[in-house]
C-alpha cells in the first residue's frame, strides 16, 4: 500500500460503512429520533466534511506519515519488533499496537471528559440531540486536530508500524459508525457481542443527558477498558427507548446551525 492510496481506502471504507449503517437505521432504528435527518445531517456531514479539509490541510500525511517517520528512525517500543525478520515479532507488535493504540483512545476519551478547556471541544459531539450513524462524526475541528497529535506522539512512543496504524485507523472509523447508529441489534446478539466489540446499544448510554451515564462506556472499539476500569453500564436507567439523548444546555433547536457548533467551546452556558 502506498501513502497516496491510503486515503483513498480509508474514504472507500469510510463511505461503505456508512452506507450501510444509514440503510440500517432505515429498515430497523433503535429509537425513534426526536429531531430527525433532514435537520441534523446536513449539519452533521458538514462538520465532516471541514474537519477533513483541515487535518489534509495541517497534516497532509497524516498518521500513516508519523508511523513511517518512526519506522524510518527506529523510534518507538515496537521498532526492533516491526522491523523483524521473524514473522511472530512482527505479528505481536502488529496486535499489541492496535490494542494499545485502542487503550489510549479510551484514556483520551476520559481526559476529554474530565478536563474542562477539552470537555468545550468534545461537548460538540454529545451536542447532537441525537444519535445515528452522523453523530459519528460529529466532532469540532479543534477536538480532531488535538486528538490527532496526541495519537501521532502515541504512535512515535509504541513504534507501531504503518500497516499497524492504517489497520487501526480503518477499525477505529468503521467502528465509530457501527456503534452510532440507531440500529436495532437482537438482544442476544448484542450482549454477545458487546464481549468483544463496543455495540450501539452499549455506547448510547454515553450520549445521555444524565451525566452518570454521559461518564461511563469511553470505549470505541473494544468494550474491555471500561469494564477493566470500571466505567462500564450495562444499561440507562430510563432504558433504551426512553433516555434522553444530548446536552440540556444546547437543545436549543438553533444550536443545530453550523456556525453555532463552531463557536460552541468558547461560548459560556448556564
Amino acid at each position: 500500500m502506498t501513502q497516496a492510496l491510503e486515503p483513498v481506502l480509508r474514504l472507500g471504507v469510510f463511505a461503505t460503512v456508512f452506507a450501510v449503517m444509514a440503510i440500517w437505521e432505515a429498515l430497523a432504528p433503535r429509537r425513534r429520533l426526536a429531531v430527525g435527518r433532514g435537520r441534523r445531517w446536513p449539519r452533521n456531514v458538514a462538520l465532516v466534511v471541514l474537519d477533513t479539509m483541515i487535518v489534509r490541510a495541517l497534516f497532509p500525511t497524516a498518521a500513516i506519515g508519523v508511523a513511517m517517520l518512526a519506522a524510518a528512525h527506529g523510534w518507538g517500543v515496537f521498532a526492533s519488533w516491526s522491523a523483524s525478520p521473524g514473522m511472530a515479532l512482527r505479528w505481536l507488535a502488529f496486535g499489541a499496537s492496535l490494542l494499545l493504540l485502542d487503550l489510549a483512545i479510551y484514556v483520551q476519551h476520559v481526559l476529554f471528559h474530565l478536563v474542562p478547556p477539552l470537555w468545550r471541544l468534545h461537548r460538540v459531539h454529545h451536542a447532537d440531540p441525537d444519535f445515528d450513524v452522523t453523530t459519528g462524526v460529529r466532532f469540532h475541528p479543534g477536538e480532531i486536530v488535538l486528538s490527532l497529535l496526541i495519537k501521532f506522539a502515541v504512535i512515535v512512543v509504541l513504534g507501531a508500524s504503518p500497516g499497524a496504524v492504517f489497520a487501526f485507523e480503518i477499525l477505529l472509523n468503521a467502528t465509530s459508525l457501527f456503534n452510532h447508529a440507531n440500529a436495532r441489534l437482537p438482544a442476544r446478539l448484542d450482549r454477545w457481542l458487546r464481549l468483544v466489540l463496543v455495540t450501539p446499544d452499549m455506547h448510547r448510554i454515553h450520549h445521555s443527558v444524565i451525566q452518570r451515564e454521559t461518564d461511563s462506556n469511553f470505549g470505541f472499539n473494544l468494550p474491555w477498558w471500561d469494564r477493566l476500569f470500571g466505567t462500564y453500564r450495562a444499561a440507562p436507567e430510563a432504558g433504551q427507548a426512553g433516555m434522553r439523548i444530548g446536552l440540556d444546555e444546547f437543545a436549543d433547536p438553533r444550536e443545530l446551525a453550523l456556525w453555532r457548533t463552531l463557536l460552541q467551546p468558547f461560548r459560556a452556558v448556564k
